[in-house]
């Protein structure tokens, strides 16, 4: 009888620091949460991935040196040769490269391998959830920012490294500052961290909102995705034009993607996608519509079924099964 092997997978976003333990079927067998830090620098973040991979080994009963791999899905520009990261915008201090692969597997034991993290949770979707019987997928991860993921022909199309970057698709010429320096991107008006900074503007203009007061209400220090939906539940005025202006972006973008890619499905995923679920599908598809060159035969719209679990899983398939 071939021995069980486990793998772990680490989903590193903006916000939160998902970690799983799976054995060879994708089940999870432990799993962590981790408030990704605010301040700091790239040692920060690894320590909180240490520390997350830790408690889900432990709850899977394991030693994490035991584990025959992890993966981890990461923001920002991925070199697999040295398994470095860096340009990781929503990540504090985290510009320049550094040796994301390297410090993790000197602390842990495992060999690390790293991928996008919109990319993994793609993946993962195609694989294990919601686009099972696709063969061409646009994934649309709506959360602190929003980023892409693209399946081509049943196989994951990275183009040169940078492929999937949805929401830097300019919607608007010379638009609003996006967090990457640009202009006119579309997380620039869907992004929640964008979001919330023109909130705070709007608050600070005079306009009254109750974004904040349910932040602290909820004992949060960012806008999360349960703020957002909150707020549009009490039909805060602030909250509602800014979401219904993501909404329109959302739209545009996946459009013009679609345009190109003609894939068979669009998913849309992410904190703020899993959140607002099916109703802001159909708005997202109904903001698409206007855009789409081919709109007698549109792709599916769904949303994401492995919720926050999706990206660490998709992680976890960055590390090989071996061979009985």
């Amino acid at each position: 009888m071939p021995q069980r092997t486990l793998r772990g997978g680490v989903d590193l976003g903006g916000t939160k620091i998902q970690a799983v333990v799976v054995d060879d079927d994708q089940h999870v067998l432990g799993q962590a949460r981790r408030p990704t830090p605010a301040v700091g620098g790239p040692a920060d973040v690894v320590a909180a991935i240490d520390e997350a991979l830790r408690e889900a080994a432990d709850q899977a009963s394991v030693d994490v040196a035991s584990l025959s791999g992890i993966g981890i899905g990461a923001p920002g520009a991925i070199d697999e040769a040295t398994g470095s990261l860096a340009r990781a915008g929503n990540l504090p201090g985290w510009r320049d490269p550094y040796p994301l692969a390297g410090d993790l597997t000197g602390r842990l034991g495992p060999p690390v391998m790293l991928g996008n993290d919109v990319q993994v949770a793609t993946d993962a979707e195609f694989t294990l959830g919601a686009a099972k019987e696709f063969q061409s997928l646009l994934g649309v991860f709506w959360g602190t920012g929003v980023g892409g993921g693209i399946v081509l022909e049943g196989r994951p199309w990275l183009g040169r490294g940078a492929a999937g970057e949805i929401g830097h698709v300019v919607v608007r010429h010379h638009g609003l500052p996006c967090p990457c320096g640009r202009h006119g991107c579309m997380e620039a008006y869907a992004g929640r961290r964008a979001m919330e900074q023109r909130a705070r503007e709007a608050q600070d203009g005079g306009e009254k909102t109750h974004l904040f007061k349910i932040m602290e209400e909820k004992g949060r220090e960012r806008l999360t995705s349960g703020v957002w939906a909150k707020a549009v539940e009490r039909d805060d005025d602030v909250a509602v034009r800014l979401i219904d202006d993501a909404v329109e972006a959302l739209g545009v973008a996946v459009a013009s993607a679609c345009n190109i890619l003609d894939v068979d499905a669009v998913i849309i995923g992410g904190g703020m996608g899993v959140r607002f679920g099916e109703p802001y599908a159909r708005r997202i598809e109904e903001a698409m519509m206007p855009h789409l060159f081919h709109d007698d035969l549109p792709p599916v719209i769904r949303v994401a079924e492995l919720g926050d679990l999706g990206g660490a899983l998709g992680a976890a398939l960055l590390v090989a099964v071996p061979v009985a």
